[in-house]
């Protein structure tokens, strides 16, 4: 079988989008690794580009595609709860191709009118990533557009695997890395770059408990698809990993945990008053599993929290805020 991604590919990655994305900072707030038990280092993706991790992975997907000769030219369609929605509009935008996002009905505001700023056509369609993501394929189908995933592809994981290259190389006695998973296209990057050129590091995966489809999927075996996905995280509200991507990470994570919404908002919460750092919900995910305790972690361990993304809704952000 054909080796799906490597370490080589996300450093290739990392080569092509250089001088295109941000190489976010890692602050290490002292109040937040108190209560955490550990040095806690937070990857501040919500400084990327559009706000969100998402635009690594989808600017080295875009840039390949541009680089073929294709005679009727090239237009792009995808799904997404938001952030990739908005990652590949600014791709798009950049390398000048047209882009269609196809979100569900419900995702936030403050991303859909990112993506039309960006200049993409917003499709809004279904309940959940899922629903969006059938719609996309079938209008691509239909118009000749070329669909791109929002993580079930390895030029995808390659560009999010770039994180890892800079927390190597800003943090190389890191113990732990701990993220989000909806889909997988980071847990796969991640997964595959520490475990060729930092192996030791633990790697631990955090879900929302109302749309676990990653844990489920390595408790089954293979990739199952939830029912439903009930949570605060749109960002990882997904109900069925990726193919590609399981078949990546289901050797390489140490361990994937779940947080109620309650630890998410209150993480919300910690980010803002300790760290003055905005985390959507998805982006708080990781610091919620360690200040919950869900990360058993060594006293004074070095871990790296990466903070997804920050593109939240202000009403939203108030009321955590306020609770």
């Amino acid at each position: 079988m054909k080796q799906i991604l490597s370490a080589a590919d996300v450093v290739a990655a990392g080569r092509r989008i250089a001088g295109r994305v941000v190489r976010t900072p890692v602050v290490c707030p002292e109040a937040l690794s108190e209560r955490a038990g550990a040095r806690v280092w937070l990857k501040l993706e919500n400084f990327q580009l559009t706000g969100a991790f998402k635009f690594r992975g989808a600017l080295n997907c875009v840039l390949k595609l541009v680089s073929e000769p294709r005679p009727d030219g090239l237009r792009l369609i995808t799904a997404s709860s938001g952030n990739h929605a908005l990652g590949m509009s600014l791709a798009g935008r950049l390398c000048g191709v047209p882009v269609t996002v196809v979100m569900p009905e419900g995702a936030p505001r403050v991303k859909q009118e990112k993506a039309r700023a960006y200049g993409a056509e917003v499709v809004l369609h279904g309940e959940v990533y899922d629903d969006a993501q059938a719609h996309a394929a079938r209008l691509a189908e239909a118009t000749g557009a070329v669909y791109v995933p929002s993580f079930n592809h390895p030029d995808i994981m390659a560009g999010q695997g770039t994180i890892g290259l800079e927390l190597m190389r800003d943090l190389p006695d890191l113990d732990a890395v701990v993220f989000p998973i909806g889909g997988g296209g980071l847990a796969a990057g991640l997964a595959v770059v520490f475990r060729t050129l930092l192996p030791r590091v633990r790697l631990v995966g955090v879900q929302a408990e109302g749309a676990a489809a990653m844990r489920a999927s390595l408790e089954a075996g293979r990739p199952v698809e939830l029912d439903a996905v009930r949570t605060i995280a749109d960002g990882i509200a997904v109900r069925r990993p990726g193919e590609l991507n399981f078949a990546v990470v289901k050797d390489l994570l140490d361990e994937v945990v779940t947080v109620s919404d309650e630890e998410i908002r209150q993480a919300m919460g910690a980010l803002v008053k300790d760290a003055s750092v905005v985390g959507e919900p998805a982006g708080a995910a990781a610091p919620a599993a360690l200040l919950a305790g869900r990360v058993p972690v060594r006293p004074g361990a070095t871990v790296a929290a990466v903070i997804s993304g920050g593109n939240v809704d202000a009403h939203l952000l108030a009321e955590v805020l306020a609770g």
